[in-house]
């Protein structure tokens, strides 16, 4: 076996970008640089500097397990620990470029879509949830993400100082950092009246102390640190099953099943996709017009079914 590569502390060099990028960015960087280093040490290859050919026979061999988006974040991953390590970039080469083309046109599938929790699913959710405190922040977790449209990510983030309280009993929150705003510009959501009296109720139980908005409850006591974003994925799953439905059915849902059901249902009550944009944080039009091709042929459908109105003539 080839010892070519083994003096390049990548992981010394990816140091260097934290801060710079997220968290979930760095677990994938760290994961897919990771996973490219094993493999070329299991066949003798040098992973930095790379060879080109090396690079498309590791992408050609993940294809098969993954889809073409996650071959292309461990392409980038190895393009930018070759970056840090100031080695020359195989990544640029025009055989990659033939190497990914081959993936995308092998794959056929449609991106996976979550189901969206829309309000029709909220409702069961919430009321499945136990009167217990962790069952209080449950609730507000589900009512708050769902009127916010936020990403898991999102959600856990949020701080009491980004609360403002309204004089009509909803809140004005600040979303300060998101995926698609990653210098912190923020955002400003408002909340239903019911998501607001659920926050309070929450923050009458743990008190004003712990900064974190949500936090985690360890024998019958708030504890002060942050959630994991897997919380809010475990907490929407558990409650589809809570809520009697079909194991295939609650496996659709995800930690991003609130934003995508909400922006469902806005666009059912007659939204514009420039309103639902500004709303949830969206920046790719085609990212939110997947998430709402469920929701249009439900409008469309119900128009179709609507009688016609008085006095129209029949066709």
């Amino acid at each position: 076996m080839s010892q070519a590569g083994q003096n390049y502390d990548w992981r010394a060099e990816f140091m260097r970008l934290e801060g710079a990028y997220a968290p979930a960015t760095m677990r994938s960087y760290y994961t897919d640089v990771e996973i490219f280093v094993i493999w070329c040490q299991q066949r003798g290859e040098a992973p930095f500097p790379a060879a080109v050919l090396t690079v498309c026979a590791f992408l050609e061999a993940q294809a098969p397990a993954l889809a073409p988006s996650t071959v292309r974040r461990r392409l980038y991953a190895i393009r930018k620990a070759h970056a840090l390590l100031d080695l020359p970039d195989p990544t640029q080469h025009e055989e990659i470029n033939l190497t990914l083309r081959r993936i995308r046109r092998s794959k056929f599938e449609r991106p996976k879509q979550a189901t969206g929790m829309t309000r029709e699913y909220l409702e069961r959710f919430l009321a499945v949830q136990p009167d217990t405190p962790l069952g209080l922040r449950n609730k507000a977790m589900l009512s708050l993400g769902y009127d916010l449209l936020t990403r898991r990510s999102e959600l856990i983030a949020l701080q009491i100082d980004d609360l403002s309280w309204r004089a009509d009993g909803t809140l004005r929150v600040l979303i300060r950092r998101s995926k698609a705003d990653p210098f912190g510009q923020g955002r400003i959501a408002f909340t239903s009246r019911r998501s607001a009296d659920l926050i309070n109720a929450w923050l009458d139980w743990r008190g004003l102390t712990i900064r974190p908005l949500f936090c985690p409850i360890y024998q019958g006591k708030a504890i002060n640190r942050d959630l994991s974003d897997t919380t809010v994925k475990r907490l929407i799953k558990t409650a589809a099953k809570r809520a009697g439905l079909y194991d295939v059915v609650a496996e659709g849902f995800s930690g991003h099943s609130m934003r995508v059901g909400a922006a469902q249902d806005l666009l059912c009550a007659g939204h514009d996709t420039v309103s639902i944009m500004r709303a949830g944080g969206w920046k790719s039009i085609n990212v939110l017009a997947r998430y709402l091709e469920h929701a249009e042929h439900n409008v469309w459908e119900e128009r179709r079914a609507a009688p016609p109105p008085a006095g129209a003539e029949a066709r």
